[in-house]
């Protein structure tokens, strides 16, 4: 088969699985996770259910695929940030706004069932190591300037930061997310 002829069979397979991903992040925002159908998702992502089905078996599949797509974005959104410009702890106070920020827009999304489900994902684990590796990076290239206390490991205070945000899930307003974030850079103070 000619390489053209692949590469535009690839492009295609890869435009519908985008449109079964958006129309499902759209039916989770309408309806909630646990009322997302297959029927919903091929209506909405305006295919067939039988095209559907070549893609996708079920649809818990297709949310561990939707959810996953969110989560290398939000991830690839807090590694641009850390490859910023501005110094270390500019970075740092910017990657934890858009974590926390990120995790308020979110809260109530996941019923607790299927969320515990979702979040059990080897790949959303591996995702995790990666964002606390990333973090204890940042917090040690800040520590080398004296903008971070040294006096617990970078891995310690990575740790400390998401388990601290973590709350912006549950907090009722934004000023309650940025009292979260000013809180928690207080704990990372030298």
């Amino acid at each position: 088969m000619p390489k053209l002829w692949t590469d535009t069979i690839a492009s295609h397979r890869a435009a519908v699985r985008d449109a079964i991903l958006d129309a499902t992040e759209g039916l989770v925002d309408e309806l909630g996770l646990r009322s997302v159908t297959m029927a919903d998702v091929a209506i909405r992502a305006g295919i067939g259910r039988a095209t559907l089905y070549k893609y996708f078996g079920d649809a818990e599949s297709i949310l561990r695929a939707w959810h996953e797509r969110e989560v290398d974005r939000h991830l690839a959104g807090l590694v641009a940030i850390t490859q910023g410009t501005g110094d270390a702890a500019t970075r740092l106070r910017a990657v934890l706004e858009h974590y926390a920020t990120t995790a308020h827009a979110r809260r109530g999304a996941h019923d607790g069932e299927l969320g515990a489900f979702l979040h059990r994902d080897e790949r959303v684990f591996a995702a995790r190591v990666r964002l606390r590796q990333l973090l204890a990076d940042l917090i040690a290239e800040a520590a080398a300037f004296g903008a971070v206390r040294d006096d617990i490991t970078p891995t310690e205070l990575a740790a400390y930061c998401l388990a601290a945000l973590s709350a912006a899930g549950e907090a009722s307003t934004r000023t309650g997310v940025r009292r979260l974030i000013g809180l928690t850079l207080a704990g990372l103070r030298p």
